[in-house]
């Protein structure tokens, strides 16, 4: 099957399969979904699911939470992983809020990765299920898939990023991360498909025989 060809199954496929993904963190505004996209970094999304709860009790607001001392906050998203530097994270970016953007999450990528903990990824992920602009985050689910189906050559998470976006059109970013995501972690998952059990890798590439290890993220 021509790189044309796969591409078209692909959308086809996953857009039948998950015609309305659901946003995997748990928040209820840019705000808690910028916190919970922070600490889902090393993590997985049902932790993270498991201790916002918590933490959003105690602060869902960027005044609320910069009020709060960084070791309270450090206590509750220990769960999480890289707990200290994520709290730090957590009540700078927060102050910052307070102070330079009146309590709101500002809407563009520049700003957005200049707060603390705020990486290209987490920006992206907050542009596209907050603000509905088109981007297309790449995890470590992403980035494997895309070698799997030969989208792109997986030296870095950077070019697997401008590989999809080149190969799809625009409006389908935001739908399709979440799409791959559901497949990959539900169809396609690291240590069992290997590009040779499922619908699409074998589909696309029937007569693959060895497995495919992908480059980590």
């Amino acid at each position: 099957m021509k790189l044309k060809e796969r591409i078209e199954f692909i959308d086809k496929k996953l857009d039948e399969l998950y015609p309305n993904p659901p946003i995997p963190l748990d928040h209820s505004d840019p705000f808690t979904l910028l916190i919970a996209v922070l600490l889902s970094a090393q993590c997985t999304d049902a932790r993270v699911n498991k201790v916002t709860p918590g933490l959003f009790r105690l602060a869902d607001t960027p005044k609320k939470m910069a009020s709060q001392s960084v070791d309270k906050i450090n206590a509750i998203v220990r769960p999480c992983g890289l707990a200290p530097r994520k709290a730090n994270a957590i009540h700078g970016l927060s102050q910052i809020l307070v102070e330079k953007y009146d309590g709101s999450v500002p809407n563009t990528f520049e700003t957005l990765e200049e707060l603390p903990g705020v990486g290209h990824k987490t920006a992206s992920v907050v542009m596209s299920q907050a603000f509905g602009h088109p981007s297309f985050p790449v995890d470590t689910h992403i980035h494997r898939l895309a070698q799997r189906w030969k989208l792109t050559s997986g030296k870095s998470v950077t070019q697997t990023e401008k590989d999809l976006k080149r190969h799809f059109p625009n409006e389908r970013w935001n739908q399709l991360h979440l799409q791959i995501i559901y497949y990959a972690r539900e169809l396609c998952q690291a240590h069992t498909c290997y590009g040779l059990q499922c619908v699409i890798c074998k589909t696309c590439f029937p007569n693959r025989r060895s497995k495919i290890n992908a480059r980590k993220a």
